[in-house]
């Protein structure tokens, strides 16, 4: 062999190597998912999107309780675990699943929940240099880490879907569902040093769609029709459209260009510091990602 073609090919497998080295030592994003599952349809669409990503490690599944919620049943947090739980195992996917907290923070004295999701929050705060968190649900779970454990707060990205923003007058409005489910917990967080990233619900509004159009683009897929029958059994099953709002959250979280964040800094009840706020979302482009992601799943 000519010295010429060694050196040629000993130049193809060094970039071979570096080629594969690369792929190997390209990190998943880690975060944990914090969710109401049983209050709502939307949650089970966006742990699904969320589970389907390649590109993302979800490192614990943390069940959020929706106690103050009109149509609460006795124990929410049991119920979202239950389902969060039975997910997984439709989509044969192994994520660690922990209780979170039974009910909103406590009025007086030591106001944290002590819960498993919260140790989990905290455990790998103090584990890492950032730690994201999905929260799609109440605070709770989160704002009690931080409670016990201060010194966490200035490690933790927390995504949020929740509150009003109106991005004319930079005022805030807490009187959604999520804020209220556990209102000293946003209050907490909010004069915190945890680095906040809010969906408001008068931008996620964007994601309403119809049972016919989503049923024509799944319906005929197993994990489709496991979806679809949520919205099926839930207390209001026969809406002919709804809102999938967590779907947004999560959806901007895995591919950012999908929706358009600024900064606003609060008003001294809200914080009074810099926080980010989806100020806009591709809706159609979400659920055409969300299409496509849930057939290539599908054929796996």
């Amino acid at each position: 062999m000519l010295k010429s073609q060694k050196l040629v090919i000993g130049t193809i497998i060094t970039c071979f190597i570096f080629s594969c080295n690369s792929i190997y030592s390209q990190e998943k994003t880690k975060v944990i998912v914090d969710a109401d599952t049983g209050n709502e349809v939307d949650d089970i669409f966006a742990l699904a999107r969320i589970i389907m990503e390649p590109s993302i490690e979800m490192t614990a599944l943390n069940a959020a309780h929706w106690q103050t919620s009109l149509w609460a049943i006795p124990n929410t947090m049991e119920n979202s675990h239950r389902l969060n739980q039975q997910l997984l195992g439709e989509m044969d996917a192994t994520v660690k699943t922990l209780r979170g907290a039974n009910a909103r923070m406590y009025d007086w004295g030591d106001r944290a929940q002590h819960s498993a999701a919260a140790y989990e929050i905290i455990a790998q705060a103090e584990d890492t240099e950032q730690l994201n968190v999905l929260a799609l649900g109440a605070l709770t779970n989160v704002a009690s880490a931080v409670y016990i454990k201060p010194e966490i707060a200035k490690k933790i990205t927390v995504y949020w879907l929740g509150t009003t923003m109106d991005f004319n007058t930079g005022v805030l409005k807490r009187n959604d569902f999520n804020p209220l489910m556990d209102p000293f917990a946003l209050d907490m967080l909010l004069d915190s040093d945890v680095e906040l990233v809010i969906m408001p619900i008068n931008v996620a509004v964007d994601m309403e769609i119809k049972y016919d159009d989503l049923e024509k683009a799944i319906g005929s897929l197993d994990l489709g029709k496991y979806l679809l029958k949520r919205w099926d059994n839930h207390l209001d099953g026969s809406r002919k459209s709804r809102i999938l709002w967590d779907l947004a959250l999560v959806s901007a979280f895995i591919k950012p260009n999908l929706a358009h964040t600024i900064k606003i800094k609060t008003s001294r009840d809200s914080g009074n510091r810099e926080i980010s706020f989806y100020d806009s979302l591709d809706g159609k482009a979400i659920y055409q990602d969300f299409y496509k992601t849930l057939l290539a799943f599908s054929k796996e």
